[in-house]
């Protein structure tokens, strides 16, 4: 399958860089390969955008969350986040599994351990972990009718060993 991409100006923004990051994972997925060229024939006046580097499309932007699984503590910038277990939980497992949109059911089951409490109980905690990391970091994001999914440009690492 060929997918052409039209790409104007110097800059590639990030919302390309996200799709071009998401169709590699796909390719990887079914051993296919993807190759970024200039388009063929531009309109005259545009330039084909160069390939960004890879380091600069991995990299996600906005402030680091450090996650240490074993001792687990969080750290925003460096600086010390006092989460609760749960907290803790719920955003390792969102980290554990980015792109992937959950239910509040399928996060009761999972973070929680039981389907029995109420759905608005993962409301609450999304609620207390978003302004724990601050309001301006983006890092899990609502998808309106169905759950909740980390966000695509969050900057989380996991570090199992301390």
């Amino acid at each position: 399958m060929t997918l052409a991409i039209p790409l104007t100006g110097d800059v590639v923004s990030p919302q390309a860089h996200r799709l071009l990051a998401a169709v590699r994972e796909l390719v990887e997925l079914s051993k296919g390969t993807v190759t970024v060229e200039p388009a063929a024939s531009l309109p005259e006046g545009e330039e084909a955008a160069a390939e960004p580097a890879e380091d600069a499309a991995a990299e996600p932007g906005g402030p680091e969350v450090r996650l240490h699984t074993s001792s687990r503590q969080a750290t925003l910038e460096g600086v010390a986040l006092p989460l609760t277990r749960l907290e803790f939980d719920l955003l390792q497992f969102l980290a554990e599994r980015p792109r992937r949109v959950f239910t509040r059911a399928q996060l009761l089951t999972a973070v929680w351990g039981y389907e029995r409490a109420g759905e608005r109980t993962v409301d609450v905690h999304v609620r207390r972990l978003r302004l724990k990391l601050g309001n301006n970091l983006p890092l899990i994001t609502t998808v309106y009718g169905v759950g909740y999914r980390l966000a695509d440009d969050a900057n989380i690492l996991l570090l199992p060993h301390d």
